[in-house]
Order: C-alpha cells, then structure tokens, then sequence
C-alpha cells in the first residue's frame, strides 16, 4: 500500500476535533463549513491537509469514494 492510499484511508477515519461539528468524521461535515474553511483558512498542519482535501473532494463530488474506503477499510493505525 502507498503512502497515497494510507493517507485516503487515514482521512475516511478522521474526526473532527473541536467545533460545531466535533467527532463527526470529516467527509461527513457539511459542505458549506468546509467551504467557510476555504474562505477563512485552513488550520495548520496535518488537519488542515485533510480539510483542504476533503474540500477539493466535495468540489468534485467524490465524497463517496472516501465513503467507500471507510467500509472497505476498518479502523486501524495507518
């Protein structure tokens, strides 16, 4: 598995940490949040990755890809 892959199964099991939408994975948050996001600034560092990515996601409606990984692939420690 590529570092690519471990990062799209990482993200399908992410929870948001803090906020409004706390400990909803971040697919699953409303698109008009992610997009507040865009608008205002992502957080720093490894959240804020995943943010960007779930945005261009959503952009191009492939929410359910990550939807997918996250059936197809339980959590683990990626």
């Amino acid at each position: 598995m590529n570092q690519d892959q471990k990062k799209l199964i990482q993200l399908a099991h992410t929870k948001m940490p803090f906020g409004k939408y706390k400990d909803w994975h971040l697919i699953d948050i409303p698109e008009y949040y992610i997009v507040w996001y865009k608008n205002n600034g992502f957080p720093k560092g490894l959240l804020g990755e995943q943010l960007q990515l779930v945005y261009e996601l959503k952009l191009n409606g492939l929410e359910e890809l990550i939807r997918n990984i996250k059936k197809q692939y339980p959590k683990k420690d990626y």
